[in-house]
């Protein structure tokens, strides 16, 4: 299975983060469905016109597969849409009946019978409005099915609401953490499945986002146990994407000579480790910068380096 990128733009009230929920979503339902990879085609923020209505993932089970045993995937058909709600937003009673009108012009642009078609909406919230309204309205059955799983009966297409907070940790490791509210635990068992599994650069916008969003359980995780977030991010290729990003605008930007522009690339860098909580002698050890030049432009004594006593040796 090729892990796909996104090419999200979301919008963010003034002065919040900019974090890529929809790119890391992609990247955790892939990595959910990894053991399914040679029978699942996933189609990322699928255009359904020239106009401007995207789905969020289009996930197309291949003929004569055999049925999928995973507790998220068990209602899929061929044709399966999936709407994600990032840990800041919800699911409301109008991205219902949006995302079933994307269904309904999907059948009619695919020219796909309805029958093979299933819809997946995923928030990290209880959907309790929105479950409401389908039973009392719609007169939907509606039964959690397992942790976090709604499955929603009496239409012709099936259709499940998942509570993505109360999924299986086990089961779910993936979809359950892509959340701004992880404990320390929860950063733990993450990173320690990505340093364990060697995932490498399929999982970046995943771990950015999920590191943005819980700097502070990260730092309490970092104090707390023998992490080594930086082997974390090297391994998942992070730092290199935030160099390369850097580097572009640098050079966008017209830096007059190279070295002004490697020197202000790694200074940067070394603000977003410090920021999610890295102790800065492994941010000298990233970045080559020295100690005293990263404690005069963070105002910090390197003799009190935050998080000087945990990080992994």
């Amino acid at each position: 299975m090729e892990y796909l990128q996104s090419q999200e733009h979301e919008q963010y009230p003034p002065g919040e983060p900019r974090i890529s929920w929809h790119a890391a979503f992609i990247e955790a339902i892939q990595l959910e469905l990894h053991q399914y990879r040679d029978v699942l085609e996933f189609k990322p923020e699928y255009q359904l016109t020239s106009e401007p209505l995207k789905i969020d993932v289009v996930i197309i089970k291949k003929p004569n597969s055999l049925p999928i045993s995973k507790n998220i995937a068990a209602i899929f058909r061929t044709h399966n849409i999936l709407e994600f709600k990032s840990p800041s937003d919800y699911l409301s009673l109008a991205d219902f009946y949006k995302v079933y009108g994307y269904a309904c012009l999907y059948v009619s642009l695919e020219h796909i019978p309805i029958t093979d078609l299933t819809i997946t909406l995923i928030e990290s919230r209880h959907p309790r409005e929105l479950l409401r309204h389908l039973r009392e309205i719609r007169s939907y059955t509606v039964e959690e099915r397992s942790g976090g799983i709604y499955t929603v009966t009496g239409d012709i297409m099936p259709i499940q609401v998942i509570d993505s907070r109360k999924l299986s940790e086990g089961e779910n490791l993936w979809l359950r953490n892509l959340d701004n509210e992880l404990n320390v635990e929860g950063i733990r068992r993450i990173t320690g499945e990505i340093a364990r599994a060697g995932k490498g650069a399929r999982i970046q916008a995943y771990l950015d986002a999920v590191v943005r969003a819980n700097a502070g359980a990260l730092e309490e995780a970092i104090r707390m146990s023998d992490l080594t977030l930086e082997q974390v991010l090297e391994r998942t290729g992070l730092i290199a994407k935030w160099e390369a990003r850097l580097k572009a605008r640098a050079k966008a930007e017209g830096e007059a000579r190279e070295a002004m522009a490697e020197e202000r690339v790694k200074r940067e860098v070394a603000g977003k480790l410090i920021n999610i909580g890295l102790p800065l002698e492994q941010v000298v050890q990233v970045t080559g910068l020295g100690i005293e030049t990263l404690a005069q432009k963070q105002g910090i004594d390197h003799g009190l380096t935050p998080c000087s006593h945990g990080g992994g040796g």
